[in-house]
């Protein structure tokens, strides 16, 4: 079962509403990129833009996944781009076991980090260490786009 599968179907379990961001995820669609841990590794290989379909369900948020899957020396590894038109979020603020980083490319927004929401802008960068609570949101007047690189090490599960 995947993590949006999971996330789902923990709704369904009575503690479920102490974790307001596993119930806030499983009601609203999501635009969400579940990093690959099993199949063939990674190689080293260029991924054009043009040729990607954009996945997600959340309204105004688009992922473009470059890279996912595992590589010789990590676990997982899932890169892309995420664009956002004002006001949307790809999902609520929530949690993984990766490291994540998040590029600003273009446009305006707020990260939130353990519920502490920082104004940024092109060419800012964020870090979410594993398992800390973060989220996105364009709060601009133009489309955002963002840049991620999801890493989990071979010692993580």
């Amino acid at each position: 079962m995947n993590r949006r599968g999971f996330l789902i179907s923990a709704v369904a379990l009575p503690g479920a509403t102490m974790f307001p961001e596993v119930l806030a995820q499983s009601v609203q669609p999501i635009t969400h990129v579940d990093t690959r841990t099993g199949g063939a590794l990674l190689r080293s290989s260029v991924v054009k833009t043009e040729g990607l379909q954009p996945e997600g369900a959340a309204p105004g948020a688009k992922a473009y996944v470059h890279f996912n899957g595992p590589t010789e020396q990590l676990a997982a590894l899932a890169s892309g781009l995420v664009t956002l038109e004002p006001g949307a979020q790809p999902h609520p603020p929530h949690r993984h076991p990766e490291e994540e980083i998040m590029i600003v490319g273009e446009g305006t927004g707020e990260f939130s980090i353990d519920g502490v929401a920082t104004q940024v802008k092109t060419g800012d960068m964020v870090f979410a260490e594993a398992n800390v609570l973060h989220g996105v949101r364009n709060t601009g007047q133009t489309r955002m786009t963002f840049y991620f690189i999801k890493m989990m090490g071979k010692h993580t599960s």
